[in-house]
């Protein structure tokens, strides 16, 4: 067998396993900011949350699929463990920049939501009163 195939194989085995392990773990944990956010509307959390993972799903496994051709035909087992390298490192990294923009979207989200929250006046205004002309 071809080692370039073996090291594409081994690649999109890989890349889609962190891929789903990332997807999970943004899933799991972000439905709690969201729940936060939503004002404990579950089913909509869940919603949201669901159709970012969906998105997290295409943007990443849309790069893995464009980033597995390679210019060079691979020749020893070194090749191999340098095209892995290479790929799965630049893969690594755009997974990390894709968690931390979900990050800092949720945060950005709740930040918003709890501002909200903080402007309301926990108790509805009882009158008016006139400002005196000394003050």
């Amino acid at each position: 067998m071809d080692l370039t195939v073996v090291a594409y194989v081994i690649y999109l085995v890989v890349s889609i396993g962190l891929t789903i392990w990332v997807a999970r773990t943004l899933s799991r944990n972000g439905r709690v900011f969201l729940a936060d956010v939503l004002h404990g509307n579950e089913k909509l959390a869940d919603a949201v949350n669901h159709l970012l993972v969906v998105g997290f799903y295409l943007v990443n496994l849309g790069f893995v699929a464009l980033y597995l051709s390679g210019d060079d035909t691979i020749g020893d087992t070194r090749g191999v463990f340098e095209a892995l390298s290479t790929k799965l490192g630049v893969v690594l990294l755009v997974l990390g920049v894709m968690h931390l923009g979900n990050v800092y979207v949720l945060s950005r989200i709740r930040r918003r939501g709890v501002l909200e929250r903080e402007q309301v006046p926990p108790v509805a205004p009882q009158g008016w009163v006139a400002p005196t002309a000394g003050a």
